[in-house]
Formats: C-alpha cells, sequence, structure tokens
C-alpha cells in the first residue's frame, strides 16, 4: 500500500502500529489518513476515535483499508470515525478516485470555513455597532422626564432596537407632553425614525410650541425622511395640572382609557387620526381631545404588541381582556398597572412584538413654576444693564389662523440673562393672556362650556371653526423690561380687537371665580373650568389689571436674581 500511494504521487507518512499512527498524526498533521483495522497496540478503530478527536473542526478523511468483509466489521469501521474503506485487494483506480474526491471535499470544507469566519467578524462588527447605536439610541429616546413621578411604564422589545418610543418632556408652564409611538416593523428599521422625532419632540416641547404646533412638525419631517410603507402610530398628550386638562391625540393606536379616581372607565379615546408620516400636510388633522381630568385621575395606553401578545395555544390578549381586567381593579386604580403587568406575563408565552404599556396620573396643580434644563438656551454675555427695552408685536389673522407666537415671544425673553430660570411663570402669563384675547377676546367663546367632556368637545370645535373662519382681527402684545440691580421689572400688556369683555356675561372679574374650589370640584359647574388661568396669572403676577372695555390687560412681574418665581396662590 505504501508503494502504491507513492506511485500516485502523494508524500507518505508511515507508521507501524495505531498508537505510532495517532503520535505522528499530531506531530505531523497529514491530510488523509489510510487506517488498518487490525493493527498491533493500538488497533484501527481506537486510532480513527483519536484522530478524529485531534483534528477538531479541520476536516481529515479516514479510509479503512481492510480483509474484513462480514458487514458487522464495516459498519464498525464508520462508526470509529471512518469516511470510507476499501477491502483487499486494493484496487489503484479506485483508491485514486477516492483520494481525489475526499481532496475536493477539503477543499470545499476549507472554503467553507473561511466563509464562515469572515461571516462571523462580520456579525460580531455588526453587533458591536447595533450596540453602540442603541447606547445612542437609548439615550436620546430617555433624555426627557420619564423618570417624573406621575409616569409609569414598562417596555419589552422583541428585537435590540425597540419598534416602540416613548418620550416626556416638561413644558415651559409646568405641564408636560408625553408620546408613546409604534413604528411599523422590527429592529433597526423601526427604530430609525425614533432619533428625528425624539428631536423635534424635545426641542418644541421646550420651547413652549403647543401640542398641534408639535404634531405638525412631527408628521411633516417623518413625512420627508421615511421610506414608503414605514410609519408611526402615535398617542400624544399634552397633561396640563394647573387647569386640570388633558389633550390627547390617537393616531393609529389603540384606545387610550381615562380612569377616574375609583379606577372606573370615564372615556375611551379611540383613534381617530391617520399615523404619523402617512398624511401629506395639507391632509392631517392635529386637533386632539380635550378632557377635564381631576387630581388623582389617569390615562392608560399601550401600544398593539399588548393586545396582540399570543399565548402558547396562539390566542391573542385581546382588548376585551384588557377591559375586563381594568374594570376588575374597580376601587384599586393604583393596582390597574401592575395587574396588567402580571396579566400579561401569565399569558404570552413569546411575544411577537415590542410591548408598551404606560400610565399618566394627574397631578395637583402647582403655582411654583420652573424653566425645564432643556429650555436654558446658550449662556448670553451681555449685562444685565443693557436690557432695557420695549418691544411691540402685532400679530392679525393670518398669523393669528397659522402660527402660534409664543415659543417667539417666549426665546425674547430667555435673552435676558437671569430671566431664564422664570421661563415656566412667564410662559404660563403670556400662553393664558393670549389665549384669553384670542378665544374670549376675538372668538368670543364661552367659558362656561366648559364644564364637562360633551361641553369640551364643542367648546374647541367652536374654537377651531372661528379661528379658520377669522377675518380683520389682530392681538397686540407688548413687552417692557426695566432692569435694577436686583433683577428687574418686566411689564406685560395684550390688547385684542375684539369687543371687549363687556359682551361677557359678568365682565373680566369672572374670569376670577374660586380656583381653590373649582380643584376640588370636578363635576363641573361651569365655573369648574372656566376662569382656571387668569386665576393662575393673577397667583404669578405682582399687578393686574383690564381696561374699562375688558380687551386689553396689563400684567407687572417683577423678579429677582437667583429666585424662581411662585408666589402664593
Amino acid at each position: 500500500m505504501l508503494t502504491l500511494v507513492s506511485q500516485l504521487g502523494h508524500e507518505v507518512i508511515s507508521a507501524e502500529n495505531g498508537l505510532e499512527a495517532v503520535e505522528r498524526f499530531i506531530s505531523q498533521r497529514p491530510d488523509l489518513v489510510l487506517l488498518d483495522a487490525l493493527m498491533p497496540v493500538m488497533d484501527g478503530f481506537e486510532a480513527a476515535r483519536q484522530i478524529k478527536q485531534a483534528s477538531g473542526e479541520d476536516l481529515v478523511p479516514i479510509i479503512f483499508l481492510t480483509s474484513l468483509t462480514e458487514t458487522g466489521a464495516l459498519v464498525q469501521c464508520l462508526e470509529a470515525g471512518g469516511d470510507d474503506f476499501l477491502t483487499k485487494p486494493y484496487n489503484p483506480v479506485i483508491l485514486q478516485a477516492k483520494i481525489l474526491a475526499f481532496n475536493r471535499m477539503q477543499d470545499m470544507h476549507q472554503t467553507l470555513q473561511q466563509q464562515r469566519d469572515l461571516i462571523s467578524q462580520q456579525h460580531q462588527r455588526l453587533l458591536q455597532e447595533q450596540q453602540l447605536a442603541k447606547i445612542i439610541f437609548d439615550r436620546v429616546a430617555h433624555a426627557g422626564s420619564l423618570a417624573a413621578e406621575n409616569l409609569r411604564y414598562s417596555q419589552s422589545a422583541y428585537a435590540m432596537f425597540n419598534g416602540d418610543i416613548l418620550l416626556a418632556a416638561y413644558k415651559p408652564s409646568g405641564g408636560m407632553h408625553i408620546l408613546l409611538g409604534d413604528f411599523t416593523g422590527h429592529g433597526l428599521s423601526a427604530a430609525i425614525g425614533a432619533m428625528p422625532l425624539a428631536e423635534v419632540f424635545y426641542s418644541m416641547t421646550a420651547r413652549g410650541f403647543n401640542l398641534r404646533d408639535i404634531l405638525v412638525e412631527l408628521n411633516s419631517k417623518l413625512s420627508r425622511i421615511l421610506p414608503v410603507g414605514i410609519f408611526c402610530c402615535a398617542v400624544l398628550i399634552e397633561v396640563n395640572p394647573d387647569k386640570g386638562l388633558v389633550e390627547i391625540w390617537n393616531g393609529g393606536l389603540p384606545e387610550v382609557l381615562v380612569l377616574g379616581s375609583a379606577g372606573e372607565i370615564l372615556h375611551r379615546v379611540a383613534s381617530t387620526h391617520l399615523p404619523l408620516a402617512v398624511a401629506r400636510s395639507e391632509r392631517f388633522d392635529p386637533t386632539p381631545v380635550v378632557l377635564p381630568l381631576a387630581t388623582g385621575e389617569r390615562l392608560l395606553c399601550w401600544t398593539d404588541g399588548v393586545i396582540e401578545s399570543r399565548n402558547l395555544q396562539g390566542e391573542q390578549f385581546g382588548e376585551p381582556r384588557v377591559l375586563a381586567l381594568v374594570e376588575s381593579y374597580a376601587g384599586q386604580p393604583g393596582a390597574v398597572f401592575d395587574g396588567l403587568l402580571q396579566a400579561l406575563e401569565a399569558f404570552h408565552g413569546s411575544p411577537e412584538d415590542d410591548i408598551s404599556l404606560l400610565e399618566v396620573v394627574m397631578q395637583a396643580p402647582s403655582v411654583a413654576l420652573s424653566v425645564p434644563q432643556a429650555m436654558l438656551f446658550q449662556p448670553d454675555v451681555r449685562q444685565l444693564e443693557a436690557q432695557d427695552w420695549h418691544l411691540a408685536y402685532t400679530f392679525r389673522a393670518a398669523s393669528i389662523r397659522e402660527h402660534n407666537p409664543l415659543p417667539f415671544l417666549l426665546k425674547v425673553l430667555m435673552e435676558v440673562p437671569g430671566l431664564r430660570e422664570h421661563g415656566g411663570s412667564l410662559f404660563t402669563i403670556l400662553s393664558e393672556l393670549y389665549s384669553n384675547a384670542l378665544e374670549h377676546g376675538l372668538l368670543q367663546l364661552d367659558s362656561a362650556l366648559k364644564c364637562n367632556y360633551l361641553g369640551f368637545t364643542r367648546y374647541y370645535q367652536a374654537r377651531n371653526e372661528g379661528l379658520a373662519a377669522l377675518q380683520d382681527a389682530w392681538i397686540r402684545v407688548a413687552l417692557d423690561h426695566r432692569p435694577n440691580p436686583s433683577g428687574g421689572v418686566l411689564t406685560i400688556e395684550v390688547e385684542d380687537s375684539g369687543p371687549g369683555f363687556r359682551a361677557m356675561q359678568g365682565g373680566p372679574s369672572a374670569l376670577f371665580a374660586a380656583p381653590e374650589a373649582d380643584a376640588e370640584n370636578h363635576s363641573g359647574s361651569a365655573e369648574g373650568y372656566s376662569g382656571r388661568g387668569l386665576a393662575l396669572v393673577k397667583a404669578l403676577a405682582d399687578e393686574l389689571e383690564f381696561n374699562a372695555a375688558g380687551n386689553r390687560v396689563r400684567v407687572v412681574f417683577a423678579w429677582r436674581l437667583g429666585h424662581t418665581a411662585g408666589r402664593p396662590a
């Protein structure tokens, strides 16, 4: 056999017995092994087993050369690790064919190993890049106020990147914006829109834009950058504790439940809008549902993954189970969130989607307002003494219909060093005065409508209709700042072209009706919500006065360096 293999052109390493064959294989690593089944010291079967073990991942074919002809003996050759066998007498043509065949197998095996190693390296590099991207993603997505004590949430990701996104940020006035979103798909493709979404959400909230403005910009930006077929189902919420109001916009997510102080279901806010990045700007509707929400009442919302979660039998959790579970906790509103999480965990076997659950509790109103850190712009090196100025802006009908001037006005004020820490109070004063001029001065809306859910709906329908039809109207805002050694005095005047409050029963003084009692009376007489805004302005300002007609109001706000505004009501 040694001579035959050499004559076929192969380099041969010989061994006298099985033990020597194992030793020479380990030291010289031949490409192919020809073993006699019957050898002294160590037979071929044991030698084959040890050679296979020593070869590791390398493919080293073993051909048994044997005079055994019984089927059992041949099977034993293969079970010991042999890849083929050749019985005596040996046919050189067959032997050469087997050697060449195994050489081709070795070449193919080495190629597969190289490709496997390359794929493994690329996979590790991809995982490292994804881990880095996820760190950045999480820092952006969780840069806001998710740690607020009135929020509880749970998110479980089907893939490394969560297709669900949850954002929360304080408004300059002290309320909060919250966004729960669900992008189509899973993993990186689903999360790719989260970065611009978070950027717009945080920056516009910090600058005082309202929910409608943010929604319009989110839809516009995502429509420009996302490919066809990728969109974001979302719920956006604006919480205003000082007014006892909540605004909810639902575009493609399951119903938002509004729960009372005893855990009863007060309202179910269904999706009435298209998801973000589906409709063009001219067809996009940013109008939210506006509801009264008393201290201790709460919102419960979730993504599709909750109701579409399946158990081992393939059955979906479903919305009826959610509603039944919520109703089962009547009288225990604080236990609903944990109860739903436990029910989901007990129900599903392997989730097929990202799962996000959110609870928002209405907090008690607070007059002490401060600007969030995100609102603080780059430091201004100008001296306070240079901030002695008077500015006046007139916003005409077209501008009033299409734009919100409050972020612009607030940015002007934030240029004053030391005044930035009072940004929350200033934004509240500006927004309430402007809303009062628009809604009651120009549109002549009656706050008495805002006594219940249907009243709020009628009020904001009338507001939208009146705003769309507004012509030949104006609102003038004058800002006068006079610095002093300890701070300064800011005077704000807001005047509108409307007929004044004499057209409204009770005059302007009626707008200050009993805010303390209102906070306790959620069932809602007409006084329950009317007047809260200007009552808050009265509490924050040093002076507040109307002219005789009631269409011009003057507010004086004295501030001191290093003292955050906030006066007892």
